[in-house]
């Protein structure tokens, strides 16, 4: 019975995989993956790294890592920066794995307004370890191996992500683009090509204490992010509450007022705290779809470091208001 719950729990998940993409409840602390706009956006060098766990109930069901590395170029008025995001599903059998170069170009609009376009191309592969899969036959027949030919174990292909980024010191609206070149990601030699990505986020800054014209150490932060993937479509709306060195946020996912898109898939809850340029979040993703109780949720951690920040001298506020990035 295990090993047929195990087979189901596979194939559910791997649906699931094959239907959107990896996300992180701490968008704005995974900048480069939100939005390549983001590159080099605290003119200076940053270094993120992400770990997220969902479902731990369901054995190593989705475990996601993410690494990045940006830093501004003055001389360009560009950012540029890598990323590097792993996926886990079933027990590392099913993985997705992108590594690519990030750019984008930071330009004054106005005195008040700013915009970045950025792009993103990866080398993104898909991998499946069969030796780990239990076929019917070995159901059945209770054999060690199986009969069943399998298909290949890695597919490779390469992709490409363009944004924009439009902020002031209190607002920020950005547009991000994924798998422009719709990458083919079947293991079988077939065609099975990734769904274009559309995200959409934005929010505003509310200053509670605030002296003169300096940054406020205390802040309110209203934001969402949309995502449409193929069939699938999801909303992030929920709250930031700043005030240095903490952060607290709490949010909701989900589309329940949609027809078409109907869902309640989790209420999220955030802290996190600043030491000098070290920066590390916590969240806690609480289920309240139809899976509740059986999932024990999502946990996810996120670690920034900020180092060697340039900054010009009648620039009054950081490169964009989010708090994320900032955290």
């Amino acid at each position: 019975m295990k090993r047929y719950i195990a087979i189901f729990i596979f194939f559910f998940i791997t649906k699931l995989i094959l239907g959107q993409d990896p996300q992180f409840t701490q968008f704005y602390a995974s900048p480069l993956y939100l939005s390549p706009s983001f590159a080099g956006s605290t003119k200076g060098k940053r270094i993120v790294s992400n770990y997220r766990d969902q479902w731990p109930a369901l054995k190593k069901s989705f475990v996601t890592y993410a690494f990045s590395y940006d830093h501004y170029l003055p001389s360009l008025n560009s950012g540029l920066g890598v990323q590097f995001l792993r996926e886990q599903a079933g027990s590392g059998a099913l993985s997705t794995t992108n590594a690519g170069i990030v750019y984008s170009y930071h330009i004054e609009l106005s005195h008040k307004w700013r915009f970045i376009p950025g792009f993103h191309f990866m080398y993104t592969q898909r991998g499946l370890q069969f030796h780990k899969l239990t076929f019917g036959d070995q159901l059945v027949g209770d054999y060690e191996t199986t009969i069943e030919v399998p298909p290949q174990e890695r597919a490779w292909d390469v992709d490409a992500t363009a944004s924009g980024l439009a902020f002031s010191d209190r607002l920020w609206f950005g547009v991000t683009v994924d798998h422009l070149l719709q990458p083919n990601r079947s293991l079988t030699g077939d065609r099975s090509i990734v769904p274009v990505r559309y995200s959409i986020f934005g929010g505003v800054r509310i200053p509670i204490q605030q002296k003169y014209n300096r940054d406020p150490f205390e802040s309110l932060f209203p934001a969402f992010h949309f995502m449409k993937q193929g069939k699938n479509a999801q909303m992030n709306v929920g709250l930031y509450w700043n005030k240095q060195p903490f952060l607290l946020g709490a949010w909701y996912r989900g589309l329940p007022v949609f027809k078409e898109y109907p869902s309640n898939d989790a209420l999220a809850i955030m802290v996190g705290y600043k030491i000098d340029q070290f920066n590390i979040g916590y969240s806690y993703d609480i289920t309240i779809s139809q899976l509740a109780g059986l999932t024990q949720g999502a946990h996810e951690i996120s670690l920034i470091f900020r180092f060697g920040e340039y900054l010009k001298p009648r620039e009054k506020w950081d490169i964009n208001p989010c708090p994320g990035p900032g955290l």
